[in-house]
């Protein structure tokens, strides 16, 4: 070995298709540990707990159960909503809130879960089995590679009829050593494509579990989002003001001067002075949709946002709810999910 790194003597090589094999091989473990390692970063980011996990892993121990984030600041909006009050405007959305972040804690862990099983086990099994087995093999080849070169390079060296006679059944030893422990390292490494085979089952096993939660989650906030939207509509984000012109006619100062008191009557006015108006008319007006919203029932009309329709009061009706018609389509639209144009 070191005579070959000093370039005075002959190495054999191998043959093209085992090397490409070889390739092959280190490239996928090489890929899979960054998969793998980033995947663990992407359902864990804290390291600390990482770090703890595998720690107990190792110890054969069970990590004891912790709240995980949304699940912590699901439980934080409870107790702040039950301090304030469920029957306040704010501790009762609070309250919805944070069951909604709880929800979606529960659906993190179930992911966590599957990716673990279904995605993140076989790739480390891969890393810690079958690739630890293919480099000892691919070492016991190396060994024997190496007999058989100094074998050839004693046979060079020989002079005697005798010396040489046994160098030659030596070279014949050891290339038969060196043929079949190639053999096998090759079966070995051809593994590699049913290992990508599997990898792929795995990978789309990952998407779905993905998939699942990304939906789920979608759902909790769709949920919560038609909760907070039947409260009445002084209770607009404040990114929809921007399109009420009053507000930007309020001066910096005078805004400064009135204080916290003041600013909910003034927003107050400002959402439903049109409404108010609208209602206690006869007529009806055009109205842009702030956001998506899926109708409950066949009373109601889904709506898409950005669109443009036109709405109108119907005397009785509840407060929050306006009629919608888009062309030929008429329904219950929730006041909240709306922005009155001129």
């Amino acid at each position: 070995f070191t005579e070959e790194k000093l370039g005075q003597a002959e190495k054999t090589e191998l043959d093209a298709h085992l090397e490409n094999l070889l390739s092959k091989a280190e490239c996928t473990k090489l890929w899979t540990e960054k998969i793998m390692k980033q995947t663990e970063v992407l359902l864990q980011p804290n390291p600390n707990a990482r770090i703890e996990e595998f720690v107990y892993e190792k110890l054969d121990r069970k990590a004891p159960s912790r709240m995980n984030n949304p699940e912590l600041l699901g439980q934080y909006m409870i107790d702040a909503g039950n301090e304030f009050g469920p029957g306040t405007a704010y501790g009762n959305a609070l309250i919805k809130c944070g069951e909604t972040q709880k929800r979606i804690g529960t659906a993190d862990r179930e992911l966590i879960q599957t990716s673990a099983i279904n995605f993140l086990t076989p790739l480390r099994n891969f890393i810690e089995g079958d690739y630890k087995t293919i480099t000892k093999e691919r070492k016991l080849l190396q060994n024997k590679r190496l007999d058989l070169d100094a074998a050839k390079t004693r046979l060079k060296k020989a002079k005697v009829a005798e010396a040489r006679a046994a160098s030659e059944q030596e070279v014949r030893i050891t290339q038969s050593e060196f043929d079949r422990q190639a053999e096998i390292t090759r079966l070995l490494l051809e593994g590699i494509s049913s290992t990508h085979a599997h990898h792929l089952r795995c990978l789309n096993d990952f998407v779905e579990a993905q998939m699942t939660y990304y939906a789920q989650c979608y759902q909790y906030m769709l949920d919560l989002q038609k909760q907070l939207g039947s409260f009445p509509s002084i209770f607009l984000s404040n990114n929809n003001q921007s399109s009420s012109t009053p507000v930007q006619s309020v001066s910096a100062p005078s805004v400064m001067a009135s204080a916290s008191a003041s600013l909910p009557s003034v927003s107050n006015s400002i959402v439903t002075s049109g409404i108010s108006e609208l209602k206690s008319s006869s007529g009806s007006r055009k109205a842009r949709v702030l956001y998506d919203y899926d109708a409950a029932n066949s009373s109601e009309l889904s709506l898409l946002a950005d669109e443009v329709i036109t709405v109108y009061s119907i005397p009785g009706m509840d407060s929050d709810w306006l009629m919608g018609e888009r062309g030929n389509q008429k329904g219950k639209v929730p006041i909240t999910y709306l922005e009155l144009l001129n």
